[in-house]
């Protein structure tokens, strides 16, 4: 005869406490005392209580679950469908931020349910299913600067966080990086070490980030009386940067200095400077952007600037928390400082 599921009677006698009282504490009231609270979780332990997800849902009407939605902009063929996943996956940004996300959300009970909103159809998907309850709020990156979904979600009034400054302004909470600080450190590194024939390889300029990292890094330049940076735009890929990089040199052989927006795009660029028997950092010094795995797995080692993604990424996770708890009503800003990280590239 198989053992009876412990029950909260039985949490309760062994912590000494009421029924009620073991209530509260499974279903996060916060008007509990701390000890008691610790008492109760002990007795939880102890017996091997497990609380009925479904019953504590009616009672705290949350799922514990949160929507990690990853926005772009594309068409409704499967085929462009599976390429944005497959980009998405390649990208070591995007495990970070899955990391710093997991890292917040895993100690206070609640998980993410990852979803992909690329098309307008795949959008009004999240926004139905944060509706209709499936999740209790949105952790959304966007990957372009014109993305619908954040203003869907502020229209339907659903708890939601962005992972960049949305391209339009909208009443949701966001964190950031400043962008345009970072340019700025990689133009005065690769000044120091006497570059004086620079470019670089942005990001898609339809993203905002990659906006922000151009204007920094011309500006500086420009304050150093250097009124024109050659320019080739790429797509945050390995392939992206070595036809960026390739373009540059054709045009620009003498270039001796590269500022690339990511990191995979510089380990595309060195990769075609070895092709064109370019010495990096002796002939030619690369910076890249991220502090990426990629970054001490490439070589030279990359000296690139640092955004603190799974830092950022709890921070989005942890506004979240505080929307959907009630917490935090208003719509606020966290901007992170990049940081200049040099290794062997430049």
């Amino acid at each position: 005869m198989s053992r009876q599921a412990p029950t909260l009677e039985d949490v309760a006698r062994e912590a000494g406490v009421s029924r009620a009282t073991v209530s509260r504490v499974v279903n996060g009231v916060r008007n509990v005392d701390p000890g008691i609270q610790d008492l109760v979780r002990r007795a939880i332990e102890r017996t091997g209580y497990t609380p009925n997800q479904a019953a504590r849902q009616l009672v705290t009407r949350r799922t514990t679950t949160v929507a990690l939605v990853v926005s772009g902009a594309g068409d409704s063929s499967d085929t462009e469908q599976n390429a944005f996943a497959t980009r998405v996956f390649a990208d070591p940004f995007f495990g970070r931020v899955v990391g710093g996300v997991v890292g917040r959300l895993r100690p206070r009970g609640m998980h993410p349910v990852l979803m992909f909103a690329e098309t307008p159809e795949s959008r009004q998907e999240v926004v139905s299913y944060l509706r209709q309850g499936g999740a209790d709020g949105a952790l959304v990156v966007s990957t372009h600067h014109d993305d619908p979904l954040p203003a869907l979600l502020a229209d339907a009034r659903l708890p939601a966080v962005l992972f960049a400054r949305p391209g339009r302004p909208v009443p949701l909470s966001y964190v950031d990086l400043a962008h345009r600080e970072g340019g700025r450190l990689a133009a005065e590194h690769l000044l120091a070490r006497g570059c004086r024939r620079i470019a670089t390889v942005t990001g898609p300029l339809a993203v905002a980030a990659s906006q922000e990292r151009l204007a920094g890094f011309r500006d500086t330049l420009a304050r150093h009386g250097d009124p024109y940076v050659p320019v080739a735009e790429g797509g945050f890929t390995v392939d992206s940067g070595m036809s960026a990089m390739a373009s540059l040199l054709a045009q620009h052989p003498d270039v001796d200095g590269v500022f690339t927006a990511n990191d995979l795009m510089a380990q595309g660029a060195i990769q075609v400077l070895r092709d064109q028997g370019r010495r990096v950092p002796r002939d030619v010094a690369v910076v890249g952007f991220d502090d990426s795995s990629v970054a001490v797995t490439c070589r030279p080692r990359l000296t690139t600037v640092r955004q603190p993604v799974e830092e950022m990424a709890s921070t989005m996770a942890s506004l979240l928390d505080d929307h959907i708890a009630g917490r935090r009503t208003d719509a606020t800003s966290v901007i992170f400082d990049p940081e200049l990280v040099v290794r062997d590239s430049a």
